[in-house]
């Protein structure tokens, strides 16, 4: 391959577990340097749902994700060019990442046609047709200005065997070296290579193998977290994190589960993201470290506690558990407050997941989390599985 280029970002390691593959970084990016192991919120449409970019930094929200898909039916190119890119169109200083608009080949199946020119897609907005290829996903991020952009990589669901598993990873591999060809802003944005192979354990390292080969700044593990059993989905991401190079970011796609983000940290990755915390919001259901409360259930109509007495989130400073069940069951303005509350849920948690890589106390955080989310020491099967391959050992 071509001689290496220089990157708009730089990984400086911090920490690392000495008993597992955790680590912690800096990773300073065009907009914003970034505390890793991160999450990142999902603004699909150049924002999250239920929340404003000023609540976010008043989180300390570091980055947040944009849809290159959406984004590029609404709205659009053109008008992202004359807003001088996504940061200013929505008054976001911090670091943004984008997808490709390849997840869509999933999620909107029987709105696509996928061939090695891209993917054609009917919009469930108007019923238009666009077609995707590498050149216009990178044309549209460029155009967003994200200080992450993703490559388009064929994605199938983790459900597919056979052939269709092979197809996918190769095409993946030639559609990244049209994404490095047709991406025009290296000095501002970074180019991320999403490893595929489904649950094929060759076909994982075959892909990883040979996206390290090109110079990009970093790596994702995609096509998992689509309801593959735990037991395949752990050992593929730490296949992928034994073979990705440690000076550049781990990005773990579409995993937001409390329990995922600590079992994977311990795998090696570093960047996180789910539509998982606001979408659960929507529907009443707090995040807590002993699991979830759906707040519309009657038994809170009287429970003037705050949703969690030790999160230092806005509405729990300010709110009852009583006053939310009124809300989440008439109010729409609750999605924004239980919004809140779940964003900063799981930012504490990435915090405190960080603060004990540093001290080298991650395994004792680790036993200590699990143990208030399954206080009986029902662990998942996959997970003591999982920490037990990087010397954590649950005591049950």
């Amino acid at each position: 391959m071509a001689g290496k280029a220089a990157h708009a970002l730089s990984l400086r390691i911090i920490s690392e577990c000495s008993t597992s593959k955790a680590r912690c970084c800096k990773l300073t990016l065009p907009h914003h340097v970034v505390d890793t192991p991160v999450f990142m919120p999902v603004g699909t449409q150049g924002t999250l749902k239920g929340m404003i970019p000023d609540q976010l930094e008043e989180l300390d929200c570091q980055i947040i994700l944009g849809n290159t898909y959406h984004l590029g039916h609404r709205p659009g190119p053109d008008v992202l060019d004359k807003a001088g890119g996504l940061h200013n169109f929505m008054n976001w200083k911090r670091a943004l990442l984008t997808d490709s608009g390849g997840f869509q080949m999933v999620s909107l199946l029987e709105l696509a046609e996928i061939t090695e020119e891209g993917v054609r897609f009917k919009s469930p907005h108007d019923s238009s047709m666009m077609l995707l290829t590498p050149e216009h996903s990178m044309e549209i991020q460029n155009s967003i200005g994200a200080d992450i952009m993703m490559q388009l990589d064929d994605v199938i669901h983790s459900s597919v065997t056979g052939p269709r598993v092979e197809e996918a990873m190769h095409r993946s591999v030639r559609w990244l070296d049209r994404c490095i060809k047709a991406h025009k802003r290296t000095d501002k944005q970074n180019l991320f290579a999403i490893v595929q192979g489904g649950l094929d354990v060759e076909l994982r390292k075959k892909c990883a193998h040979e996206m390290i080969k090109r110079d990009v700044p970093g790596f994702a593990i995609g096509g998992l977290s689509g309801g593959e059993e735990k037991s395949h989905f752990w050992r593929m991401v730490t296949l992928s994190t034994d073979i990705l190079p440690k000076n550049k970011p781990r990005y773990l796609m579409g995993v937001g589960f409390a329990v995922d983000l600590v079992v994977c940290s311990a795998l090696g990755c570093d960047m996180y993201d789910c539509v998982f915390p606001t979408r659960t919001a929507r529907f009443g259901s707090a995040l807590v470290p002993w699991g979830q409360l759906n707040l519309k259930k009657k038994k809170f109509s009287q429970d003037f506690q705050p949703i969690d007495k030790d999160c230092p989130c806005p509405t729990c400073k300010q709110y009852t558990r009583a006053y939310l069940h009124t809300l989440v069951t008439n109010e729409t303005v609750a999605c924004q407050m239980v919004t809140i509350h779940n964003v900063q849920y799981q930012l504490s948690l990435m915090k405190n997941i960080r603060e004990s890589i540093m001290e080298d106390k991650f395994p004792e955080f680790v036993q200590s989390f699990m143990d208030k989310l399954f206080p009986a020491k029902n662990f998942p099967e996959w997970a003591v599985e999982a920490l037990a391959s990087v010397n954590i050992h649950l005591k049950s």
